[in-house]
């Protein structure tokens, strides 16, 4: 039996971490106490040492002197506090009139505004529950399916995992030792890419089944003109000159090609955003007529949270701050907004910081647990059992990320995305680049992988959320006053299923793809070590030519020698 524990110590160990945790746990003294179990054992087999015990405290406290964490709590009070400014209302409604003429337009609010949420609280909780509160009566009211209605909600909130800032990205740059912004960087493009792809769901929706995604009735369209008109076309015209402004800034800034995509991204956005805000004010101020009301609240709308997506993503991509400094950029943004809203009170404030208090320490102490864990599995080799397993696979690479990215997904049935990043991505991390993977890489299509466990039944986060808002039982719609059937839980769980689907396709797309995230990263010169030369000066060929160079070196020193220097110097020239 000791011969069994001593050669099976590792997955041993691993799979009792597994069972503990799917009996109800908390993870984070499940993955301690089994490091210490194990640990204790492994000192009893003769494996370990009782000395490796006295690493703890330098690991506790490398976690907590990580600046790099200090950006979740920032951005966690940051989604907070907007999510109770009234900003999320302000653009559900706006852009459900823009939309609202299509069919299918209230889904496709759903998902623009989510994106946009997205890049602002990069909170899951708080994207679902305000779309949850605020567009589900409204789709329900008018039409919609309940399956498609619910499954929009939950997988656009979900979108804050994956656009910057996202809480997620944060943890999965810091168990992989890379940099937050390259993170960020990388994630961009995959997170809109995401977005896309539920807006052609949608889409495809509307063309097989249109009932299921109706149009808004005439007088559901509030923003109105006085001969009737929705005012759409000016908005086309203001969207185009800002697009032209916005491209021939980015000729004129990048004479050059390949320009960096992010950086390309936030300067040309910032130049189209002003271009619109100021033709809007100046229309606005001088009465000209030549905007509609839909053009004007579009835009004004719209500028809160893009100017907060600039001031905190825009300064990391630019490089003028670091994640972290961003962050808190961005919680004084939400601050102002609040404020001019009217929206900021103390109790509003005590909300935000407790919530974000109890969020930051369930972070921390996971991660805590974690590295008890993770000393006791590297100290019995449980890494090199990883390595030898994974590393050994048929296929190379794409074995590799086959089997990791199923094995990942079926994880995410039982456990969240901060249970998987602490407990797997150490371990998979290292074989991943061993196998000539790029972290970064690595690091966002797990992202977009471990997105799929905020929509898995029957433990997605995203579907409670969605549960605690959506009505349980028949109610009676306040602007209708007809009874409106309840939503179902199983009409939840469905609606989420082609999301689920989506994000998988997503997956693979990144791994045909590479260039989605990497062309969103500098590319930085590669530097072979190999053929460095270091070239000395040619030794001076009289005693002269030394003394000139002798000369020039106290002269560009700037200290005058004496005359015991230059002794000593007269002594040593023959010894040159």
């Amino acid at each position: 039996m000791s011969a069994f524990l001593v050669q099976y110590i590792a997955p041993l160990m691993f799979a009792s971490l597994i069972v503990v945790m799917l009996f109800g746990y908390p993870v984070a003294f499940a993955l301690a106490a089994s490091g210490i179990f194990f640990g204790l054992l492994g000192i009893e087999l003769g494996l370990l040492q009782p000395s490796l015990f006295q690493a703890l405290p330098q690991r506790v406290w490398a976690i907590m002197s990580n600046d790099t964490l200090l950006a979740v709590p920032f951005f966690t009070f940051m989604g907070l506090i907007l999510e109770r400014s009234g900003m999320a209302e302000d653009l559900l409604d706006t852009i459900g009139q823009l939309f609202g003429p299509l069919r299918g337009g209230l889904a496709f609010a759903v998902i623009f505004v989510g994106a946009l949420l997205a890049a602002t609280t990069g909170v899951v909780a708080a994207s679902v529950i305000s779309m949850g509160l605020i567009s589900l009566p409204i789709m329900l009211r008018y039409g919609y399916d309940r399956r498609l209605a619910a499954g929009v909600i939950a997988a656009s909130g979900t979108l804050a995992q994956i656009i910057p800032p996202s809480l997620v990205l944060i943890v999965m740059a810091d168990q992989l030792g890379k940099s937050v912004g390259d993170m960020y960087a990388g994630a961009f493009l995959p997170g809109i890419a995401l977005a896309g792809l539920y807006g052609l769901y949608v889409l495809g929706i509307t063309l097989i089944k249109p009932a299921w995604a109706p149009a808004l009735p005439v007088e559901a369209r509030t923003i109105r003109e006085a001969s009737g008109a929705t005012g759409t076309r000016s908005l086309v015209v203001l969207f185009v000159a800002s697009v032209i402004a916005a491209t021939a800034f980015a000729y004129w800034k990048y004479p050059e090609p390949q320009p960096p995509i992010d950086e390309l991204l936030v300067l040309s956005t910032a130049v189209g955003v002003g271009v619109a805000f100021a033709a809007s004010v100046v229309n606005h101020g001088l009465k000209l007529g030549l905007l509609s009301r839909m053009a004007e609240r579009v835009t004004f709308v719209l500028i809160p949270p893009l100017a907060l997506i600039f001031l905190v993503l825009g300064t990391i991509f630019l490089g003028v701050a670091t994640p972290t400094e961003g962050g808190a950029m961005g919680a004084s943004g939400a601050l102002v907004m609040a404020i001019a809203r009217r929206r900021l009170s103390f109790s509003l404030m005590r909300q935000a910081m407790d919530t974000t208090a109890r969020l930051t320490s369930f972070v921390v102490f996971i991660l805590v647990g974690a590295r008890v864990f993770s000393l006791t599995f590297y100290g019995v080799d449980g890494h090199l059992w990883v390595e030898h397993l994974l590393s050994s696979l048929p296929g190379g690479q794409l074995g590799f990320l086959i089997v990791v990215n199923l094995f990942v997904f079926v994880l995410a049935f039982f456990l969240d995305f901060f249970e998987l990043a602490f407990i797997i991505i150490p371990l998979l991390g290292p074989v991943a680049e061993k196998l000539g993977i790029d972290l970064i890489w690595f690091g966002i299509l797990l992202s977009i992988n471990m997105q799929t466990s905020f929509m898995h039944p029957p433990f997605g986060y995203a579907l409670f959320y969605l549960r605690s808002v959506a009505p349980a039982k028949d109610y009676v719609d306040k602007v209708t006053g007809r009874t409106l059937a309840k939503v179902t839980t199983g009409q939840i769980y469905w609606g989420a299923a082609p999301f689920v689907v989506l994000q998988v396709v997503m997956v693979g797309l990144v791994i045909a793809f590479p260039n989605m995230v990497s062309g969103g990263l500098a590319k930085k010169p590669a530097v072979n070590v190999e053929q460095i030369n270091i070239m000395a000066p040619e030794p001076a060929a009289d005693a002269k030519s030394e003394e000139s160079m002798e000369e020039a070196l106290d002269k560009a020193l700037g200290g005058e020698d004496n005359e015991a220097d230059k002794g000593d110097a007269a002594k040593d020239k023959p010894a040159r």
